[in-house]
């Protein structure tokens, strides 16, 4: 007996225009990516007298690659950052599981209040000069502390956590309770383990943020250049054109054509390392963003 759902023309052909459609948004969105590695494995000659589309490398030269990492800013502005994205996710999760599990408890004082004021937080600051002051006061400032502490924790992803603790069952916390465990028991032994898909969602969002950040370092920390984060030190290469430290030793000429395949390493060499989280954090993804749909 056959019982397969037969399908008409015009799903077929929706079905087929909507992978056309799909595959078109891929491409437009992975060929940057393929035309900055194509451009950073490329001659500099000739690469320089190409013009148009690149589809494949121009020869192949790893010229650019030793020169990025011969420099030793970028080393420094690894280091800084690795240490930038460990403790600030680390004080990120710790602050926002925290704050998620208060807001999630049930019937307790002020909770409409509290829960009001955090969310009045993400539409209304005081602006940047009263940020820019307040960590100056407190003297975090020429520190890696000042791009850490001051965005601790994020009201948009507490308030996802909150919803994702929210929607646990009141009877597992219950049943915790008769067994005389305290709310950190409660926090670490029953909530934590059933939340692993939003939690891994957050660590992403708060590392991609963290390694991708330049703004707060180039206002915090200038004039510290051995404490510039990565992004800093590629915002330098491409946009003031700081690429004496890897051109040393050459010809102007040579100089000129180098200058343009190491801008793309660089870019390769910083965008890499984040990437690489991605596969082993997607299977949680659509999971954990999908908690904020099931209940407000």
């Amino acid at each position: 007996m056959n019982n397969k759902i037969r399908t008409g023309i015009g799903e077929r052909v929706f079905n087929v225009v909507n992978i056309l459609f799909l595959i078109g948004i891929m491409g437009i969105t992975l060929y940057p990516m393929l035309y900055v590695v194509f451009a950073s494995f490329s001659t500099p000659g000739r690469f320089m007298m190409h013009y148009g589309p690149l589809w494949h490398p121009l020869g192949f030269d790893l010229a650019s690659y030793q020169a990025v990492f011969k420099n030793p800013n970028i080393w420094n502005g690894y280091r800084n950052t690795i240490f930038i994205v460990v403790v600030g996710v680390a004080v990120n999760m710790s602050l926002t599981l925290l704050g998620g599990y208060l807001l999630s408890r049930r019937n307790w004082m002020f909770q409409r209040v509290m829960v009001l004021s955090v969310i009045f937080t993400m539409y209304f600051s005081g602006g940047l000069i009263p940020f820019y002051l307040t960590v100056r006061d407190l003297r975090l400032d020429k520190t890696l502390w000042s791009l850490i502490l001051p965005t601790a924790i994020s009201t948009y992803n507490m308030i996802i956590m909150r919803t994702a603790f929210a929607v646990i069952p009141e009877s597992l916390e219950e049943s915790a309770k008769l067994d005389g465990a305290s709310h950190f028991v409660i926090l670490t032994k029953v909530m934590i383990p059933l939340v692993g898909p939003t939690i891994a969602v957050l660590v992403l969002y708060y590392g991609v943020g963290h390694w991708n950040s330049w703004f707060n370092a180039m206002i915090f920390l200038s004039g510290v250049r051995s404490k510039y984060p990565l992004q800093l030190i590629l915002r330098e290469i491409l946009i003031q054109n700081s690429l004496n430290d890897m051109t040393m030793g050459t010809g102007m000429e040579d100089r000129e054509m180098i200058a343009e395949t190491i801008k793309y390493a660089v870019i390769v060499v910083s965008t890499v390392p984040i990437l690489c989280l991605y596969p082993f954090l997607q299977k949680y993804f659509v999971k954990g963003v999908m908690i904020g749909a099931l209940k407000g």
